[in-house]
């Protein structure tokens, strides 16, 4: 019987304030130091809350902030 796969989405553990802290923790424990682990965390994270009232609370566009969190953002 082969194997399946489904894609791993950290959204579906993330529920608490808790465990979005001990994630982030994780995810500053084990970053290889270029930025590339703590901002896909930031994401994560900014995805299992609500995403534009968090961009309102820093003072950002929803855009902006998206744009922000990405791969190229600062």
């Amino acid at each position: 019987m082969p194997e399946t796969f489904t894609r791993w989405d950290p959204l579906d553990h993330l529920k608490t304030d808790a465990e979005l802290r001990m994630y982030l923790a994780a995810c500053a424990e084990e970053a290889p130091g270029d930025g590339s682990l703590i901002r896909a965390a930031r994401n994560d994270i900014a995805r299992a809350g609500n995403f534009s009232a968090l961009a309102r609370d820093v003072g950002m566009t929803r855009e902006g902030f998206y744009k922000a969190l990405s791969e190229n953002g600062n």
